[in-house]
């Protein structure tokens, strides 16, 4: 029995019995009902009662006394509702199943929604197929759709003039575009607008309201976050869960067990629509920005203890909710609000993996003008301000980004953070940096007291970090690599104290590369493992990377190729998971010198050249232009190519050099000392490695290169290297003007012994072979 067609409830018995032609009871005397009743009562039948929805009353009536009369009688009804009777047994129909979206032609046609599309489309317009060309397309319009049927078969009755491409890209207009239905198909059933219109006129006016401003969350929301933005005018608050409820039963939000609602994107198109036409659309999205930045902002101080698994899953689950409340301050020009989503949401999204959305996003709030406002509103805008420009530092130096494009946001960080005498964990980094930057800027070595202040401080989170990046600071001057260490393991023992384990990971990761650089591969490789494994439970993605190519290094070095190429298998996936340049470029130069490494020179250069088209349009830190020019040298050296390889390495010294970072002038070093015994000069190439241990603080047994040099000066030496390598006068002049002048200056007496090395006469054939 279908009831779309009526329009009152008092007609629903009596269309039911004429329906059912029951000629033998036309005489019986009663209403409609009654008469359906005795008719009924005896038999064994199955009452179909289809588009129910909008006499739900009326239907729900019906079939309660059928019911309960006619012990033989059965009832299926069909409802965008439940009828809500005792007993009564729901079977939703879902939307069919969608394809992932990067489905190729073969496994799209595998997905009941790609099928029914292509069918549709065949009998529209001859000659239609679903092949690798149209499939992503396809994939795009049924997923843009929901998987809802009738939106796919209208979608494909406009395949008879538009292309699969042409139609996928202008869905974002679906309710203009899809108006192409059957003429005897029911008035709901012609176009799409008017499937969505016929539910929306049933609902009242409460049940409106919520449904146009719940379109404004993306991600779906909780009904504490329903209450939070949508409450007001005819939605009470202590309404929103019953009018959720409804709205759920008449299949316009879907619910999944998880506490969330959320919506198909046809309806919230639709739902945002409505929301403009009612002038709630600026109202909305202040209340949407302010309940979900103040989410994070209670947050943000548990995202660095031991709760911070269970809020970083919150934070999760609002990502998207998140990610529009900036984006919408954004578009409205707010520069406050976007300014505060960023200083609360940041080091969320720092720790959860996005750094590249937030270092865009971050750039974006800060970019946009401020206005005037009361005095108590601008010191707060001040502190969130110099904590949004902290994340921005941040996420701009990042894996191998260029630390020195960040000056202008570090010193107006510094200026807000003494105004507002903000005690943020991030702001408290700003100072240091600020200092090691201008340092830097004036070609000094950095300050060794520039994180003193965060050791000292009374939050024990900040004392780690001061402790961690105290030792990497220090190791970058060349320090003690003892002292180092020492700071290492207090500060990873800080970061166990208070659970945070991102700062596990971190601490872990640089032990383990100062116990590699001292040749306890087995050891470093654990604290390598450890690390991955703490990361993990954040669900992080790119901050293990440098863990695995370092543990695929280390694993050659220490004669287990399988497991090196295990670890290096799963930096890859890991690399092209994150999609981030910088991460790729990491990956594909760790991968460059394991395939130097185990003498595939080709492959080497393939993957030297994918780094450098990954971060191509990227400010790179010279450091990481340094290791690349590096292994070019090598590999130029190992081809007889001696011209080129002393011009990569001479480019490769002056970027150490005025990097003043010890670690990679050493690593310099040892690439010259390479060139000087290829070029039969061992003498110079034994001061050049001890050079490099007098600038690097200590050896390095991390790399192979290191020990395959001094195995050849030693070869061509013989007995007189340790004598040789003693003789040293530059190392000298090194370690006494960084006693008195620091390390800065002091590489000044090694600079002239590395560019002598590299601008003596290179045989154009012949050199020796290493």
């Amino acid at each position: 029995m279908e009831l779309a067609p009526l329009s009152a409830e008092v007609d629903v018995p009596q269309a039911v019995w004429n329906a059912l032609a029951l000629r033998d009871q036309a005489s019986a005397t009663g209403d409609p009902l009654d008469r359906l009743a005795a008719a009924l009562r005896t038999r064994t039948a199955l009452l179909v009662l289809d588009n129910c929805e909008h006499l739900i009353g009326a239907a729900a009536e019906l079939a309660d006394r059928l019911l309960g009369e006619c012990p033989g009688l059965g009832i299926l009804a069909t409802s965008r509702e439940p009828l809500g009777l005792t007993g009564e047994a729901l079977w939703p129909v879902r939307p069919l199943a969608l394809p992932p979206r990067d489905a190729d032609a073969e496994q799209a046609m595998s997905y009941a929604a790609v099928r029914l599309l292509n069918d549709r489309a065949a009998a529209a317009r001859s000659g239609f197929a679903v092949t690798e060309e149209t499939a992503p397309a396809v994939t795009r319009i049924c997923r843009a759709l929901d998987g809802m049927p009738l939106a796919i078969e209208l979608a494909a009755a406009r395949l008879r003039t538009m292309s699969a491409e042409q139609l996928a890209a202008r869905l974002d207009d679906r309710f203009r575009l899809l108006t192409g239905g059957a003429r005897t198909a029911p008035r709901q059933h012609q176009t799409l607008r008017a499937v969505v219109d016929w539910s929306w006129e049933l609902l009242t006016q409460a049940e409106r309201a919520l449904l146009r401003r719940l379109a404004a969350f993306p991600g779906g929301a909780t009904v504490e976050a329903a209450e939070g933005v949508c409450a007001g005018g005819p939605v009470e608050v202590d309404e929103v869960l019953d009018l959720i409820t409804s709205l759920a039963d008449k299949s316009l939000l879907v619910t999944a067990g998880d506490g969330r609602c959320r919506m198909l994107e046809t309806i919230r198109a639709y739902g945002l629509e409505k929301l403009a036409e009612a002038g709630e659309q600026e109202t909305v999205r202040r209340a949407h920005a302010a309940y979900f930045t103040g989410l994070a902002e209670a947050a943000d101080p548990y995202l660095r203890r031991a709760e911070q698994l269970e809020w970083l899953a919150r934070l999760t689950a609002e990502h998207d909710n998140l990610a529009a409340a900036l984006r919408g301050a954004l578009a409205a020009g707010d520069a406050r609000a976007a300014v505060r989503v960023v200083a609360a949401a940041g080091w969320y999204w720092w720790l959860s993996g996005h750094k590249a959305d937030g270092a865009e996003l971050a750039a974006q709030a800060l970019a946009l003008p401020v206005t005037g406002g009361p005095e108590g509103e601008t010191a707060a805008d001040d502190e969130s301000r110099a904590v949004a420009c902290a994340l921005a530092v941040l996420f701009t130096t990042a894996g191998v980004g260029d630390d020195r494009q960040t000056g202008e946001l570090l010193r107006q960080g510094v200026l807000l953070a003494k105004r507002t005498g903000s005690r943020h964990p991030v702001v408290r980094f700003l100072e240091p940096l600020d200092r090691l930057l201008r340092s830097a800027g004036r070609g000094e070595a950095p300050p060794p007291d520039a994180w003193d202040g965060l050791v000292a401080d009374e939050d024990p989170w900040v004392r780690a970090q001061g402790l961690l990046e105290g030792a990497k600071t220090l190791l970058g001057a060349g320090g003690r690599p003892a002292r180092a260490e020492a700071a290492i393991e207090a500060a990873l023992a800080a970061f166990r104290g208070v659970g945070d384990r991102w700062g596990i990971s971190f601490a872990l990761t640089l032990l383990a590369d100062l116990v590699a650089r001292r040749g306890d591969h087995e050891a470093a490789i654990g604290h390598y493992e450890e690390a991955v494994a703490v990361i993990g439970e954040l669900g992080v993605i790119e901050d293990r990377l440098y863990a695995w190519v370092r543990q695929a290094q280390l694993c050659r070095l220490a004669g287990d190729p399988e497991g090196s190429a295990a670890a290096m298998a799963r930096a890859e996936r890991d690399a092209e998971a994150a999609g981030w340049p910088e991460t790729l470029a990491m990956m594909a130069h760790g991968k460059a010198d394991l395939a130097r490494w185990g003498g595939e020179p080709a492959l080497a250069r393939a993957e030297l050249a994918r780094a450098g088209e990954a971060v191509r349009e990227v400010a790179v830190h010279p450091v990481f232009q340094v290791v690349v020019l590096d292994s070019l040298g090598y590999l130029d050296a190992a081809e007889g190519e001696l011209a080129a390889a002393g011009a990569h390495r001479a480019e490769a010294l002056e970027l150490a050099l005025a990097s003043l970072h010890a670690p990679t002038v050493a690593q310099v070093l040892v690439g010259i000392a390479d060139q000087a015994v290829r070029l039969d000069r061992p003498r110079e190439a034994a001061r050049l490695l001890s050079a490099a241990l007098a600038v690097r603080g200590g050896p390095d047994h991390s790399r192979a290169d290191a020990a395959r040099v001094e195995s050849a000066v030693r070869a061509a030496l013989g007995e007189t290297y340790d004598e040789t390598y003693g003789e040293c006068e530059e190392c000298e002049e090194y370690v006494t003007g960084a006693a008195r002048d620091g390390a800065g200056a002091a590489l000044e007496s090694v600079r002239e012994l590395a560019r002598a090395t590299l601008a003596g006469p290179v045989p154009s054939a012949g050199a020796k072979p290493v």
